[in-house]
């Protein structure tokens, strides 16, 4: 860590945890490009996590992958393109294996590597804790909301 964290300003009770979080931050997070601010990045982008999801499933050709995406995403389609630049950077950082099949035109497919699983499993018990607790996240937006309203 290039020094300590300035903590004027800030409560005496949360010194402790605000510099061990500065710390543990500065050995894995502070960089744009770190994997832990990436990969958060990737699971709350339009895509990958329902990429992740679906290769879950098992080995899929492009088409097909881009046609089932399609129709289980809220957008209801995603470019050919977009899917590539997902795939790529799933790939890159070690989520997901490329197969090619040298005929003519090449058969191309997608699968999850044993990282890849290992998140896709990790996307899905956070899926699970939001799912289990909507009514409560949805009662506070109300909440929220008529506060706002009502400070308006």
């Amino acid at each position: 860590m290039k020094g300590a964290i300035d903590l004027s300003g800030i409560d005496p009770a949360f010194h402790q945890q605000v510099d061990l979080l500065a710390r543990d931050k500065s050995a894995h997070g502070v960089r744009r490009d770190e994997p832990v601010r990436t990969t958060f990045a990737m699971l709350g982008d339009r895509w990958s996590t329902l990429i992740l999801l679906v290769l879950g499933f098992g080995t899929w050709r492009h088409a097909e992958l881009r046609r089932v995406l399609g129709r289980l995403g809220a957008e209801e389609k995603i470019s050919q393109r977009v899917l590539t630049l997902k795939l790529r950077a799933m790939e890159r950082d070690g989520y997901v294996v490329r197969h090619v099949v040298p005929t003519v035109p090449p058969r191309v497919s997608y699968a999850l590597t044993d990282l890849g699983a290992e998140l896709r499993d990790h996307a899905t018990g956070l899926i699970g804790w939001v799912n289990a607790h909507q009514q409560e996240i949805r009662k506070a937006r109300v909440r929220f909301d008529l506060a706002e309203a009502d400070a308006d």
